[in-house]
């Protein structure tokens, strides 16, 4: 019969200590019976007792607090899916949302799925709707965020500080309010309450209709739709757009805006074409 693991956490908890180096740390290497680093040397890292740390791998602990379990994720040196799985084997459910900000957030593997489709605007935006990554696509039919600087590549002070944005959109109040809401909810989502305060702050000196959405209080999802624009060259057109969350990155978004009729795909594709 295979054994059943009664304590799936110390065991993950040893088998993730037992593959560190600990050279990689300082620690002596010297003669040890087991390879990677000692419980006392985890506990050490993570600033908690040995023989607490100890019991917690022998299933004898009790259950940690969410802090110890963050700083042993630390002390361990976990991935994102790691501290994820971590917390799921602790408490039966993820970690509560933690914002990381967009610094470095692009791998060119990331870029290139969104340059692997032509003919369709794509792009990723942080849970404060910063777009840090788009294709070329995006940058013709939407907005070339390349001729922005980097403080203004942000979906919300686009609709209610840039003119050419706001005059693209077939019925201005209702996007802006559906982004507001939708906003709202990804921003809460991923954590990034001091975030949202800075750019409300912001938004609500630059715009009073930013303000008054602002104060609706009201939450939008979006996980797919229909946006209608005029683009200032191809004239009227209609795009159904789809968004996708990036793995282990809770606060980034893809979107994917695709031509709604054949008809428009052609229109899109030929201007695409021809620049």
């Amino acid at each position: 019969m295979p054994r059943t693991d009664d304590n799936p956490l110390g065991t993950f908890l040893r088998d993730r200590r037992m593959r560190l180096d600990p050279a990689s740390f300082g620690f002596p290497t010297g003669r040890r019976r087991t390879p990677g680093l000692r419980r006392e040397e985890v506990a050490s890292r993570a600033n908690i007792s040995p023989t607490w740390y100890t019991w917690l791998e022998q299933g004898r602990g009790g259950a940690p607090s969410a802090d110890v379990l963050e700083r042993i994720a630390a002390g361990l040196m976990l991935t994102e899916p790691e501290r994820e799985h971590l917390h799921i084997l602790a408490f039966g459910h993820p970690p509560e949302a933690r914002y990381r900000g967009p610094e470095s957030a692009i791998t060119p593997r990331l870029q290139r799925v969104l340059d692997a489709m032509p003919t369709c605007p794509a792009l990723i935006r942080t849970a404060t709707w910063d777009v840090i990554a788009w294709n070329r696509a995006a940058a013709a039919i939407l907005t070339d965020y390349a001729e922005l600087p980097p403080h203004q590549r942000n979906v919300l002070r686009l609709m209610f500080s840039n003119s050419r944005v706001r005059a693209a959109q077939a019925d201005w109040l209702s996007v802006a309010r559906f982004v507001v809401g939708a906003f709202r909810a990804d921003a809460a989502r991923a954590g990034a309450g001091a975030e949202i305060g800075k750019l409300v702050e912001e938004l609500s000196a630059m715009s009073p209709e930013f303000a008054a959405l602002w104060r609706d209080n009201e939450i939008a999802g979006h996980g797919d739709g229909l946006k209608r624009l005029h683009h200032r060259e191809l004239g009227p057109i209609e795009l159904e757009f789809s968004t996708f969350s990036v793995e282990g990155r809770p606060d980034l978004t893809m979107m994917v805006y695709s031509p709604a009729t054949e008809a428009i795909a052609r229109r899109v594709a030929a201007y695409l074409e021809s620049r």
